[in-house]
């Protein structure tokens, strides 16, 4: 199955968010490419929000081209056999962390967000993944900090979409 299948199929899975889905599936049956970064309309993005909750806490990136607390996560790539595998790839690369495990159930939220020319839209599929109690994190060439914070910690560094995306896994775990 291709990366393209598979991310549509996931899409006609998810049950939330149904008009945002379905605007993720449209643009999807409009760009055959809308997976790849070379898709200048937008294109899908995948991500995991890196979470310990033995310990109550979460572990942001602070992006270095953004400057943004933000989870692990970014373009999709050849290799990649599934969303979910890339979103687990781009956690493990960006936190450092070997024996990450995704929150079973599928993706945890979508969010659509605007960015610089010359791409439009990241359609971004938003996972959890499971750190193992032991976790050492480090600090990627993506990233300017890497830092495990407290649940309650996230609405004062991260935006609304992180403090969502939080409050969805939470209620999933």
């Amino acid at each position: 199955m291709s990366l393209y299948d598979d991310a549509v199929l996931v899409l006609k899975g998810y049950e939330d968010q149904g008009d945002l889905r379905q605007a993720y599936l449209d643009h999807l049956a409009a760009h055959p490419d809308g997976i790849w970064k070379a898709c200048h309309a937008g294109h899908v993005t995948a991500s995991a929000l890196v979470i310990d909750p033995e310990h109550g806490r979460v572990l942001l990136t602070l992006h270095r081209k953004l400057r943004m607390w933000l989870q692990m996560g970014g373009h999709c790539e050849p290799g990649d056999a599934s969303l979910a595998a890339a979103a687990l790839r781009e956690a493990t690369e960006e936190s450092g962390i070997p024996g990450l495990t995704l929150l079973s159930g599928g993706p945890v939220r979508l969010d659509r967000h605007s960015i610089p020319a010359p791409c439009h839209w990241h359609f971004d599929v938003q996972y959890a993944a499971l750190a193992p109690s032991d976790a050492e994190h480090v600090i990627s060439d993506e990233s300017l900090d890497v830092r495990w914070f407290a649940y309650d910690e996230v609405p004062d560094v991260a935006d609304e979409s992180v403090v969502r995306l939080l409050d969805a896994t939470r209620a999933r775990l």
